[in-house]
């Protein structure tokens, strides 16, 4: 079985089996045109696979999201002959809107662009704020959303295309928690992160609102180990740092980190 099919396999089933798939064709496109082959925008674990497959098929791989600190980043995979540049083809559009009579949040950002008819990968990550939001995009479907984006929601916007230069780079804060756990189960540790009860951390599991390593936690009895990151919808990230060992009462002590 050639590597290309071990990869396969190895995604078979899973939320990333479509991506794998594409994200193999493009790195082999690299490996028969002994230059590099651009993907669309990626979420962090399809980032991790892309590493993987590069890996896999002796290429190197370089990503950009456009700013630093971007989550979602496009994927450059380079033949080892490949002595250029990776150009890859970002630019940020501007939306605006009166912030004295309407809160535009991310989520409504992002409807609005896929309202358009567009793919998930052809944006990147969205910075919104009381009245603008920049979003990243391929550049070549810029001026399609200076065009088209004109209302997010009920609300209408003026869009324009902006500069990568005016997007200060992502600084994320970060709370070290200390606790201890009946279980390395998924809901135990969300609700130790994220403070709050058991109960609602395996609701909100079961409502698809928890990843673990960026793909979506299917039961809430799903154990967590050291290096896994999970993330919770409105509530941001949490690595589990380290895991401690057990106290004198049977409980296991945990340290993470909440990126807020």
């Amino acid at each position: 079985m050639d590597a290309k099919e071990k990869i396969i396999r190895y995604y078979k089933g899973t939320e990333g089996e479509k991506s794998a798939v594409k994200l193999i064709d493009f790195a082999m496109q690299a490996t028969k045109n002994h230059k590099y082959k651009l993907s669309g925008f990626l979420s962090p674990f399809e980032q991790e696979m892309a590493n993987t497959i590069a890996n896999s098929l002796d290429l190197k791989v370089e990503f950009d999201g456009g700013f630093f600190g971007a989550e979602r980043q496009r994927a450059a995979f380079c033949h080892e002959d490949f002595e250029g540049t990776s150009a890859f083809e970002i630019a940020v559009v501007k939306a605006e809107w009166n912030g004295n009579f309407a809160r535009l949040s991310h989520r409504d950002c992002l409807g609005a662009v896929l309202g358009l008819g567009l793919e998930r990968e052809i944006v990147g990550d969205i910075i919104a704020t009381k009245d603008f939001a920049r979003i990243i995009v391929d550049k070549k479907m810029a001026d399609f959303f200076v065009m088209n984006l004109t209302q997010i929601g009920t609300v209408a916007v003026k869009t324009t295309l902006d500069e990568l230069e005016n997007i200060e780079p992502k600084e994320e804060r970060v709370k070290e928690i200390r606790a201890t756990v009946a279980s390395l189960r998924a809901d135990s540790i969300a609700a130790a992160g994220f403070g709050m009860s058991r109960s609602k951390a395996a609701t909100d599991i079961s409502a698809e609102k928890v990843q673990l390593n960026w793909q979506t936690v299917k039961n809430a009895s799903q154990t967590i180990k050291q290096g896994d990151v999970l993330s919770m919808r409105g509530r941001g990230r949490l690595e589990v740092t380290e895991i401690t060992g057990q106290t004198k009462k049977g409980r296991i002590g945990v340290l993470l980190k909440r990126y807020i």
